[in-house]
C-alpha cells in the first residue's frame, strides 16, 4: 500500500563500584568442558539481502532519539502521522486505510527490493515485509498491519519510544507521541 505522497512531503557510584571490584581477587578459571558439534541444518532464506541490523547500545531504548517531530493530518479523510524534521521529507509515517481497516508504515529508504522492517517496542518486536514504493521525490519502504492488531498498542505505549530498523538504513528511534495513538484510534473507530 502506498502512503499519500502529499502528506509525506508536507508533512560517583561507578567509581566506588570499580574500586570495589579492584579489591576482589579474580575467580579461578574453570576447566573447559568439550562441547559436541551441532548437526548441520539448512539456513533459512532471508527476505532482504543479508545485512546485520545493529544498534549503538545493547539496549536500543538507551539510544538517543532520532531528531524530529510528529505531525498529524486528516485533511483528505485519511489520518496520517509523519515523523521527521520540519521542511524535509518525513523519515517515517503511519497512515490509516479506512477501506480495509489497516495501518501502513512508510520508512524513507533508497532500497529497491523488499526488506524486513523490524519495529521494536518495550514489550514486543515485529518483523514486517516492506515493499519499495516510489513517490514524486522520495522512495519509501511500506508495510501494513490490521488496525486491531495489539502490536499497535505496544507501539503507542512503548516507554516513550519505539525503534524502526531496516537493513542498510540508520535505525530510527522515534518518540511515541499522541499522533501515533491518534492514527490508531481513528483507524479503529
Amino acid at each position: 500500500m502506498q502512503l499519500n505522497r502529499t502528506h509525506l512531503l508536507g508533512s560517583a557510584a561507578l567509581i566506588g563500584a570499580f574500586a570495589l571490584t579492584a579489591c576482589i581477587p579474580p575467580a579461578p578459571q574453570p576447566t573447559p568442558v568439550p562441547t559436541p558439534s551441532p548437526a548441520a541444518q539448512p539456513a533459512p532464506t532471508p527476505v532482504q539481502p543479508a545485512a546485520p541490523i545493529t544498534t549503538a547500545s545493547s539496549n536500543w531504548a538507551d539510544n538517543l532519539a532520532t531528531p524530529g517531530d510528529w505531525t498529524y493530518s486528516d485533511s483528505t479523510g485519511t489520518p496520517i502521522a509523519s515523523f521527521g524534521m520540519a521542511g524535509q521529507i518525513p523519515l517515517f509515517a503511519m497512515q490509516c486505510n479506512r477501506a480495509n481497516r489497516s495501518i501502513s508504515f512508510g520508512r524513507l529508504s533508497n532500497a529497491g527490493d523488499p526488506r524486513t522492517m523490524r519495529i521494536r517496542t518495550e514489550t514486543a518486536d515485529r518483523d514486517l515485509r516492506a515493499e519499495p514504493q516510489s513517490g514524486a521525490s522520495a522512495s519509501i519502504l511500506s508495510a501494513s498491519i490490521p488496525a486491531l492488531d495489539p502490536f499497535l498498542d505496544a507501539m503507542a505505549f512503548s516507554k516513550g519510544r519505539f525503534a524502526v530498523q531496516v537493513a542498510g538504513e540508520p535505525v530510527l528511534y522515534i518518540p511515541a507521541w499522541p499522533e501515533v495513538t491518534r492514527v490508531i484510534e481513528e483507524c479503529r473507530n
